[in-house]
Order: C-alpha cells, then structure tokens, then sequence
C-alpha cells in the first residue's frame, strides 16, 4: 500500500502540499514536452481550502502567466451557485499573482450534463495541446470517493477504465439518496495516470482509516485502489487536525 505522510500540524500540512504542488508546477515549465506551459487541477470542497491560499503565493506573477488551472471535477451549476468549485477555486487560489492564470471552466451551460463534458473535455483537449498536468490536488470523501468517482454509480467503471484516451465525463446524480445529490463532471483515471504528481491531501482520523481501508479494495470499482493498482504518481499527504 502507498506510505502515507504524516505531518501532525494543520499549517504545516496545507504549506508542505502546496509547496509539492508548486514544485511540480516548476518541473512542468522547465520540461520541453510541456511546450513552456504548467498544468493544474484542483478539487472542490473544503478541504484544499487552506492548501490554496498558500499556493497563490508560492509562485511569481511570470509562472502563472504560462499556467493552465482547471479542476478535476464540479457540479453541474454556474459560478453564482454556492456548490460551485470554480467559485471555491476563484476566491482561493486565483487571487493576487495567480489571478494571472488562465482558468479553464468544466461547467457549460448546455442542454445536458454529458453534452458539457463533452465540451469541456474538447477544451482541454486542446489547450493542454498534448501536454499532462503537472500538479493535481485530490481530495477524498468518506465513501472513498475522489473526484466524482461515486460507489454505485453507473459511469463509475468507464471513469476508472486505464485504457481510455484522457477525458471528462457527465455523472449522474445517485438514486434513493445516493451520492451526488446533482449532476456533476469529472475526469477520468488516464487523466491522473498520465500528470507529474497527484497530491492527495487527507485530514482527520477517518479519512485515514477509509484510505487504508479503499486502498486494498477492487481497482475496477474502488477509485483510491485504482490509483494504487495503476501506479498513478501519488503522494498520500495527512494531518489528524481534522
């Protein structure tokens, strides 16, 4: 099983994943095959709160200039929405020098979920132009779902699926109370396969023991295993201060 980082201070945590974070980012504008561009996605919730805040600062004005930021996943409501991630993502870590990033958006308003994704998914396709991400902050639900890789949801084994072209795809909400409560978009497992490094940030005993639990489960339906199975570049970051 992945070793996982412990850093027994809050702060400490929030400014050790962002310090890898931007760490990658670094690596990316000096590597060619990034074509002097970096390449972020972040997760909602409020978790990578505090990570964010200490991002936005770590890096010049120039840096951020030639960085792409996206998300990893978001419901399927506008920017005024209080559920959204791009909102989350605009008052954390696109303020001061990394305000001067270029955002793209997942959400479109478009007649369905999967018809946005399908949007969203061509704009990534072709601004990264070829390139992975460098850095990606995830964060973990106590189901044990990342991104929106829901138990039980039906696009779940297409978005675990290692043998897809990188791709955002629409979810659906669950059934009989199901997680998630609306539609969202999400990207797909080659996307983590292929980026630099994947931070998943974890805070408090539970998401612990759910990591620990997850990570030995079936790669094909359990989202933090596929990780595992797939040898996805991943750094386990955790901190008991919930």
């Amino acid at each position: 099983m992945r070793e996982i980082e412990i850093i027994a201070d809050a702060p400490d945590w929030a400014m050790y994943c962002a310090a890898r974070l931007a760490d990658a980012l670094g690596e990316g504008l000096k590597d060619p095959a990034q074509n002097g561009w970096a390449t972020f996605a972040g997760s909602g919730g409020s978790t990578p709160e505090p990570i964010y805040r200490r991002l936005s600062t770590m890096r010049p004005m120039e840096e951020w200039q030639h960085t792409f930021v996206t998300l990893i996943d978001e419901r399927y409501v506008p920017e005024s929405s209080p559920h959204s991630n791009a909102a989350l993502l605009k008052r954390t870590l696109l303020r001061g020098p990394a305000a001067q990033a270029v955002f793209l958006p997942m959400y479109r308003p478009a007649v369905t979920v999967d018809r946005a994704a399908a949007l969203a998914a061509h704009e990534m396709s072709v601004e990264f132009d070829g390139r992975r991400l460098d850095a990606v902050l995830l964060g973990m639900g106590e189901d044990g779902h990342i991104c929106s890789m829901f138990p039980e949801s039906p696009t779940l084994k297409t978005l675990l699926s290692p043998d897809l072209k990188p791709t955002v795809l629409g979810v659906p909400p669950g059934r009989d109370g199901t997680a998630p409560s609306l539609e969202r978009l999400s990207i797909n497992l080659p996307y983590l396969m292929q980026a630099r490094r994947v931070i998943l940030a974890l805070a408090g005993a539970k998401k612990r023991d759910v990591f620990e639990r997850e990570a030995k489960g079936d790669p094909a339906t359990q989202p933090i295993a596929a990780l595992v199975a797939h040898k996805v570049p991943l750094e386990v970051v955790w901190t008991e201060a919930a």
